[in-house]
C-alpha cells in the first residue's frame, strides 16, 4: 500500500487545511488483492476502550465492488468541523454515504494520520483487519506540549493507543479485504 495525502494544488491545499479537510489517497497493489472485495470500518474508542464499530463502505454486498485486476486505489475524505466528524470514501466506480460522528473534543484538536510514518510504502495482511488511519487528538506531556506524530508513529496497536497516551476519545479507519 501506498498513499498520496492531499492536493498538489498548493491554493487548493491551503483551503482544504483552512476547512480542516483531510483527504488520503491509498493505493493498493499485489496479486492477492484480485477478484477481492474490501469492507471499511471505523471503530470509536473511549477512554480507551471500543465503544462502537461502523461501516462505512461495505463492497462484498455485490460482485459490481471486486477487485478487478491487482491495483485499487481509493480516496478517503475526512472533515472535522461543529462537533462532527464527516467521512466519505471515492472509488474508481462509487462513492460511499457520507457518514457523521460525534467529537467530544474540540474539531480542531482531532486530526488525522496514517500509520506510515517515514515509509513510503506498508504491506498488509490481506487475511486480516488492517488499520489504515487513526483520527486522533494529541497525546499530552507532562510540559504542557503534544505531539500527534507519537501517537500514529508508535508500534502500539491501534486499539490500545487511547490507553497507551491517554487520549480519551479517537478513530480507527480499517480495512478488511474478502
Amino acid at each position: 500500500m501506498t498513499n498520496n495525502y492531499g492536493s498538489e494544488n498548493r491554493e487548493i491545499q491551503d483551503i482544504i487545511d483552512f476547512e480542516n479537510i483531510y483527504i488520503e489517497k491509498l493505493n493498493f497493489e499485489g496479486e492477492s488483492i484480485k477478484s477481492k472485495s474490501f469492507v471499511i470500518s471505523l471503530e470509536e474508542y473511549k477512554n480507551g476502550k471500543l465503544e462502537n464499530t461502523s461501516i462505512l463502505f461495505n463492497g462484498a454486498e455485490s460482485d459490481y465492488f471486486k477487485i478487478g485486476s491487482d491495483n485499487e486505489s481509493l480516496k478517503f475524505f475526512f472533515k472535522m468541523t461543529d462537533g462532527k466528524l464527516k467521512t466519505y470514501i471515492r472509488g474508481p466506480r462509487f462513492g460511499s454515504k457520507k457518514s457523521f460522528f460525534k467529537l467530544y473534543e474540540e474539531s480542531e484538536k482531532y486530526a488525522l494520520k496514517d500509520f506510515f510514518g517515514s515509509k513510503s510504502e506498508l504491506n498488509l495482511d490481506i487475511n486480516k483487519k488492517n488499520a489504515i488511519f487513526a483520527i486522533i487528538t494529541p497525546t499530552i506531556h507532562k510540559d504542557g506540549s503534544g505531539s500527534y506524530c507519537e501517537v500514529a508513529q508508535s508500534n502500539i496497536e491501534p486499539e490500545k493507543l487511547g490507553e497507551h497516551f491517554k487520549i480519551p476519545h479517537y478513530f480507527i479507519i480499517n480495512i478488511e479485504f474478502k
